[in-house]
């Protein structure tokens, strides 16, 4: 007796209508490259491979296991674990922020802070305010809950305010997603004079700010300027940050900071998505901060990403043609580099990764267009040497083009 096989199943109409928006990501492209030892990619948000404190998470790693092995491997509450919390919440009273541990969730990375906001705020067709170019992630994960952007400029201080109350005004606005210190991907940072402007505007529209500040500690170069949040006084701000970009990224470890009317929302979000970040990782992060350990180590890798963002401007400076510009962070990660208007940095990546170069389009930081002739690099992967080489590839491949 012979079956039939059944129909195959037409996955594309069981899907809801906002997976119709999900492609193929650049992220995707970023991290298949790492396989290949011979590529250097500029494009991922890597922080040093080599600066890594191995050694100190293995002896706290080894210790908690020993002395608190079954409760760092058990479930654990959706807020985090609040010794952490107390930490965090200390932390960030320290830099000016108003704050106390019931305002303090723990969740897996600033990635998830985003999506949550994006799942807790956005229905088909709600506005989001943004400065373009902005984080891939965060158009991504908006465009995914299908938002629609409400886009303003920048220019070298940051998010161009003087042209939000022109949007605002005719708009109802969800909120308004910035990252104001070292953005990604640009390196801008927005000026001390704009940060108080972005506030009283918002305030006086209603609008609330999301403001991401992954990078905000990474500072080489000039002043420190207080996070959107430490001038808060309305409680207008949803703080997220992680230690992703000063510890390590595969811990998964973030923070958002928001309202205590928020704040139980967001932990239900949370717990239905994942009940709670991992304990173990949480752990590790507690013990950096126990023990006074994560501030020296963010001033050693300051120092080498101080070193490897100069060495990458002198690179440029050497071995680009005529034409290209730069930004000139003073911290963070990134920097932003403009081709002339006539090129395509979509048309020519296939030729940088013949050359075994990596980076990523400016067109991916954009919602609705823009940015064909820019590219993003990466400089806190690699040592002084390889941004070397690899600037020289690249050159190559912009010459030829």
């Amino acid at each position: 007796m012979t079956t039939q096989s059944p129909s195959a199943i037409d996955w594309e109409s069981k899907l809801a209508e906002r997976a119709g928006g999900l492609y193929g990501s650049m992220t995707r492209k970023l991290m298949s490259v790492l396989a290949d030892p011979e590529i250097i990619s500029f494009g991922g948000g890597l922080p040093a491979w080599d600066l890594f404190p191995l050694d100190k998470i293995r002896e706290v790693t080894d210790e908690l296991l020993r002395t608190d092995g079954p409760l760092t491997l058990q479930y654990s509450t959706s807020e985090g674990f609040l010794p952490l919390r107390e930490q965090v919440a200390t932390r960030y009273r320290k830099r000016g922020f108003d704050v106390s541990v019931d305002n303090v969730m723990i969740v897996t990375g600033a990635m998830q802070g985003i999506d949550l906001v994006g799942k807790l705020f956005l229905e088909k067709g709600d506005a989001v305010v943004l400065g373009e170019p902005t984080f891939l992630t965060a158009l991504q994960t908006f465009s995914f809950y299908q938002a629609r952007f409400l886009s303003v400029p920048l220019d070298e201080h940051g998010m161009r305010i003087d042209r939000l109350p022109e949007i605002l005004e005719g708009n109802d606005v969800k909120f308004i997603y910035i990252m104001p210190t070292f953005q990604n991907p640009t390196g801008r940072t927005l000026s001390l004079e704009r940060r108080h402007q972005l506030l009283e505007i918002a305030e006086r529209y209603g609008v609330p700010i999301v403001e991401d500040d992954a990078y905000g500690e990474l500072r080489f170069d000039g002043d420190p300027l207080p996070p959107l949040k430490a001038l808060d006084t309305r409680g207008s701000v949803i703080y997220m940050s992680s230690f992703s970009k000063t510890l390590s990224p595969g811990l998964r470890v973030g923070v958002i900071l928001a309202p205590g009317a928020l704040m139980e929302k967001l932990v239900f979000a949370k717990q239905i998505a994942d009940l709670h970040t991992s304990v173990l990782p949480q752990r590790i992060v507690h013990e950096f901060l126990r023990r006074d350990w994560l501030d020296p180590h963010i001033c050693r890798i300051v120092e080498a990403y101080r070193k490897r963002r100069d060495a990458m401007f002198a690179a440029m400076k050497k071995h680009f043609p005529p034409g290209v510009s730069w930004s000139r962070p003073e911290g963070g990660i990134f920097l932003w580099v403009a081709l002339p208007k006539e090129m395509d940095t979509d048309a020519i990546l296939d030729g940088a990764l013949a050359e075994k170069v990596m980076y990523v389009p400016g067109s991916c930081y954009y919602g609705a267009g823009g940015g064909t002739n820019a590219l993003r690099l990466n400089f806190s992967g690699y040592t002084e040497d390889r941004i070397n080489v690899g600037i020289e590839r690249l050159a190559k491949v912009i010459k030829r083009s």
